[in-house]
């Protein structure tokens, strides 16, 4: 997801927003532009954000952390090449440094449009686990009752798919998602949502769920 001033794009420990040339203000009212537009996808999640060389004071750190926490959005760290902007930071109790992780995977590039990228995740998610990507999410294992995911694009889930998915929710109702076992416990593309009924199947099927007619509907997958 990107604007001329703001970019979001997904990372191991939540998102990062980089925000780009203009004068401080018009950014933070580009930011809030985003975190207004698109609530399901940003609440509940965490933030990095990257400001550049500027420098930034106590009291302009502290408003950002209020405007993104007033989006139930916790920002944990604030990236920057200013050495004063990184102390002051620290101080703030935020972390100045991207680190990956061991089990840190790249994002897969689909296209020149950066939230059009794809991010795979191997392994089971589990409850209380979440990933949110402005792109379209890949997860190669379950994702068990009580995991979430959240994606601007597609979901495929290659495994059973058991907790709450959000496919397009930054308003892409031509989003779909697919699983090997389609059984969420909610399931929502762009601002349509549908539940899995209270039978359970004796013999899952792969099915792909998208948005015909206004409602979520699932077919086999693949199918004609």
């Amino acid at each position: 997801m990107i604007t001329e001033s703001v970019a979001i794009k997904g990372i191991r420990q939540g998102l990062l927003v980089t925000l780009g040339e203009g004068e401080w203000s018009s950014l933070l009212t580009a930011l809030e532009a985003q975190l207004t537009e698109n609530p399901t996808f940003f609440s509940g999640g965490r933030m990095a954000i990257d400001v550049g060389d500027r420098r930034l004071i106590p009291s302009q750190i502290e408003a950002m952390r209020s405007l993104v926490a007033h989006h139930e959005v916790e920002l944990w760290a604030l990236v920057s090449g200013n050495a004063e902007t990184q102390a002051e930071a620290r101080g703030a109790g935020l972390v100045t440094e991207l680190a990956p992780t061991r089990d840190h995977q790249p994002p897969v590039e689909g296209g020149d449009d950066p939230a059009g990228r794809a991010v795979v995740r191997q392994g089971t998610l589990r409850s209380g686990q979440s990933v949110r990507h402005p792109g379209h999410v890949v997860i190669i294992g379950d994702v068990n009752p009580g995991a979430e995911v959240v994606a601007g694009g597609s979901v495929v889930v290659w495994g059973r798919l058991r907790g709450l998915v959000h496919a397009g929710a930054l308003g892409n109702e031509d989003a779909v998602i697919c699983a090997l076992d389609l059984a969420p416990t909610q399931l929502r593309i762009g601002g349509h949502f549908s539940r899995s009924p209270e039978e359970q199947r004796s013999r899952p099927v792969p099915e792909k769920a998208s948005v015909v007619d206004g409602r979520i509907v699932a077919v086999p997958w693949p199918g004609e």
